[in-house]
C-alpha cells in the first residue's frame, strides 16, 4: 500500500476504532492474536485491552517487538504505524517472504490501554509508564527540582492569578538553575507527587506487569536476538522520528543500534538527542532479561514545542487531580482535545512523515536482526 493510501486508512481518532483497525489488519495478515484485558473501562464504556499479534514462525530465533501507547495518548501514532506494517505484510500476497528467515514480528498494541482511551500519557495509577521501570525494592531516584516546583507544575487552580504566579516561580527557577536543570526537574522522573507530571509510581503498574506477561508468554527470553521499537510522540522537530537509545557506549547493544540507524540515533547520555537522560525507562525492563541479546530504541516523533507540552500536561493533570472529572464537560473536553492534538497532530502531512519514517526504521531493524542475530 502506498503511504498516502495508508494515511487515510491506518489511523483512528478513538481508542476503540484503533483497536478494531489493528485486529482487522492482524487477522488479514494471518497473525495469531492474544489479549491482556484491563478490568477498567474507557470513557464510552468500552472494554480496555492490550492486544498482541505475532507474525512469523513460532520458533523464530529473531524477533522485532513493535510497541504502541506506552504513553497512552501517544498510541494514536503507534497504532497507525502497526496497522500500516500489517497491511503491507498482508498486501500483494507477499506474506512470509517479506520477513527475513527465522524472524518474527511481535506487535504490542495499546500497552497502556487506559491512557490511550482516556487521552492521557499516564496509566490508571496516574503513573508515567516510561518512568516506572525501576527497582522498587531499592531507594528511588530523587528529583529535588521537581519537589521545589511541583505546585507550579500542577497548581491547585488554573485561574489567571494562580497561573501567573506559577509561571513567575518557574521563570525564576530557570534563571537561577539553567535550562538543563529545569528540564531534568520537569521530566527526568519523580517518585513523590502522584498528582504531578512524570510520576514514576510506587510499585510496578498494571501495564508494566502486562509487558512482563507478554515477555513470558512469547518466550522472548529464549530468542537469540530481540529488537524493540517503542513508538512515542511529543519531542523533537515536527514529524521527525528519532530512534532514541539508552545503551551504553562500548556495549555490543549500542554498536548494533548505530549500525542499524546510523547518525540518526539519539544518545541522551551523550547530549546527542532531543531527549535528556531519564529514570525508569522501558530499556530497564529489557536489559536484565536479555543482556547483550537485544536492542531497544524509543522511536520519538516530534509534534510541537516543549512549552506547549508542559502547559497541556499541566491542564490534564490538574483536571484529574483537582476537580470531579466528567468526560462530557466542556472544559474537560477542551483540555482533552488540546493534549490529544499535541501528541497526535492528525494532519495528513504529519501522518505521512510518520509512516515514511516508520517504514524506514522497521526495515533497518529487520535488516539489523538478520545481520546480527
Amino acid at each position: 500500500m502506498d503511504v498516502l493510501s495508508s494515511v487515510r486508512s491506518s489511523f483512528a481518532d478513538e481508542y476503540g476504532d484503533a483497536r478494531h483497525l489493528f485486529l482487522d489488519a492482524a487477522t488479514a495478515a494471518g497473525a495469531s492474536l492474544t489479549a491482556w484485558e484491563n478490568p477498567l473501562r474507557g470513557p464510552h464504556g468500552e472494554p480496555l485491552t492490550t492486544d498482541v499479534a505475532w507474525v512469523g514462525p513460532e520458533d523464530a530465533g529473531r524477533v522485532l517487538v513493535l510497541i504502541s501507547a506506552t504513553h497512552g495518548v501517544e498510541g494514536f501514532c503507534g497504532s497507525g504505524i502497526q496497522v500500516d506494517w500489517l497491511a503491507q505484510y498482508a498486501g500483494d500476497g507477499g506474506g512470509a517472504e517479506r520477513l527475513p528467515p527465522d524472524t518474527a514480528v511481535l506487535l504490542v498494541h495499546a500497552l497502556n490501554c487506559h491512557g490511550f482511551a482516556w487521552w492521557r500519557r499516564v496509566t490508571e495509577e496516574g503513573c508515567d509508564l516510561n518512568r516506572n521501570f525501576v527497582d522498587f525494592d531499592q531507594p528511588l531516584p530523587e528529583n529535588p527540582g521537581h519537589d521545589e516546583l511541583v505546585d507550579a507544575f500542577v497548581p491547585a487552580s488554573l485561574d489567571e492569578a494562580t497561573l501567573a504566579a506559577a509561571e513567575a516561580k518557574i521563570a525564576a527557577w530557570r534563571a537561577e538553575h539553567g535550562e538543563k536543570a529545569f528540564q531534568a526537574a520537569r521530566k527526568a522522573g519523580q517518585y513523590k507527587h502522584q498528582h504531578s507530571m512524570f510520576f514514576g509510581g510506587t510499585a510496578p503498574t498494571r501495564a508494566r506487569q502486562t509487558l512482563a506477561g507478554v515477555f513470558d508468554a512469547f518466550r522472548l527470553g529464549d530468542r537469540r536476538m530481540v529488537s524493540v521499537v517503542d513508538v512515542h510522540t511529543g519531542l523533537g522537530p515536527h514529524g521527525y522520528g528519532e530512534p532514541i537509545c539508552g545503551h551504553k557506549r562500548g556495549t555490543v547493544n549500542l554498536d548494533r543500534v548505530l549500525a542499524m540507524y546510523g547518525d540518526t540515533t539519539g544518545l541522551p547520555a551523550e547530549g546527542a538527542s532531543f531527549s535528556i537522560p531519564l529514570n525508569g525507562t522501558q530499556g530497564r525492563f529489557w536489559e536484565p532479561r536479555l543482556g547483550d541479546r537485544y536492542t531497544y530504541v524509543a522511536l520519538e516523533y516530534g509534534t510541537y514545542d516543549q512549552e506547549r507540552s508542559r502547559k497541556n500536561l499541566r491542564a490534564d493533570h490538574w483536571l484529574h487531580a483537582h476537580r470531579t472529572f466528567d468526560w462530557h464537560d466542556a472544559e474537560a473536553q477542551a483540555i482533552k482535545q488540546a493534549i490529544k492534538w499535541h501528541y497526535y497532530p492528525a494532519t495528513d502531512t504529519w501522518k505521512e512523515m510518520v509512516l515514511w519514517r516508520s517504514r524506514q526504521v522497521i526495515r533497518q531493524t529487520l535488516e539489523g536482526l538478520e545481520r546480527f542475530g
